[in-house]
């Protein structure tokens, strides 16, 4: 009669059983391998699944990965703009011919600025050293591209390339410095109205206080200086750009086209079967 008790497996029988299935490991592998060699190779075929051909290896590639190829530029030239030229042509400025409704046309490569500067148009200021190397190079790709946009512009109206160039550039340099003399002669009052600013932040801030006594006055001065002094700055920058552009589009012309001193710097040749032979 069974008594309900259950005895521990000595530790001999457990040695024991581990070597055995250690043992019938290669037994199973040897019985699977005879099986299949003694099978009808179609039903080999069937059971076994084919063994794919291994892929070549590549190295991985991003998407839609494009080299990104600049032109020579001297160095420290702060610009990144791939298809960029040198300076616009000086000598020659085309006379205003007739004018027409905007046209497709060709547009026309920025500008790059000398090296280790800021360009806005005709103006070029050094760039300080505490201006970050990224920062000047995307202010002078936006400066040059708003330039080359403009003077794109200008050929589709009918300008020649000449005096486009002179238009934009005269438009952005002369806006820039309009910029600059709006918002110096704007201190004074931006000064007033950052003190006022300062004040109001100052009341305004002891709702929120402690953090209002000093958020408030920070952010209600900078808020007064820049009232006064961004409307100052913009009203600058748009009588120099009207400044500008008036000036360049009525600079009178100079110079003469490269077509005319081509053709008369041209020498004059004489064909031989034309020349009649001298009578003595």
């Amino acid at each position: 009669m069974a008594t309900g008790k259950h005895r521990a497996p000595s530790p001999q029988r457990q040695k024991v059983g581990s070597v055995v299935a250690a043992g019938a490991v290669p037994l199973v592998m040897a019985l699977i391998g005879t099986g299949t060699a003694n099978a009808d190779p179609a039903q080999a075929a069937v059971t076994q699944p084919e063994q794919q051909p291994i892929a070549p290896e590549y190295d991985a590639v991003a998407p839609n990965a494009a080299p990104y190829v600049t032109a020579p530029k001297p160095a420290n030239t702060r610009s990144s703009l791939p298809w960029a030229r040198t300076g616009p042509e000086t000598d020659y400025l085309s006379p205003v011919g007739p004018l027409h409704l905007p046209t497709a046309v060709a547009p026309v490569p920025p500008i790059l600025p000398p090296p280790g500067q800021f360009r806005f148009g005709d103006q070029q200021v050094p760039v300080p050293d505490f201006v970050p190397v990224e920062t000047s190079i995307q202010i002078n790709d936006a400066s040059a591209n708003t330039e080359a946009n403009l003077a794109t512009f200008l050929d589709s109206i009918g300008l020649e390339r000449s005096r486009s160039d002179r238009i934009a550039q005269e438009t952005l340099g002369t806006a820039a410095r309009g910029a600059a003399v709006g918002s110096t002669v704007a201190i004074p009052a931006a000064m007033m109205g950052s003190t006022v600013g300062a004040v109001a932040g100052l009341v305004t801030g002891l709702v929120f206080f402690p953090v209002g006594l000093v958020a408030g006055p920070i952010l209600g001065g900078v808020a007064g200086y820049m009232a006064v002094s961004v409307p100052a700055t913009i009203v600058g920058a748009g009588v120099g750009a009207v400044v500008g552009a008036t000036n360049g589009f009525l600079a009178p012309p100079r110079g003469m086209s490269p077509d005319a001193v081509d053709g008369e710097d041209a020498p004059e040749t004489i064909e031989a079967e034309d020349s009649e032979p001298a009578i003595a």
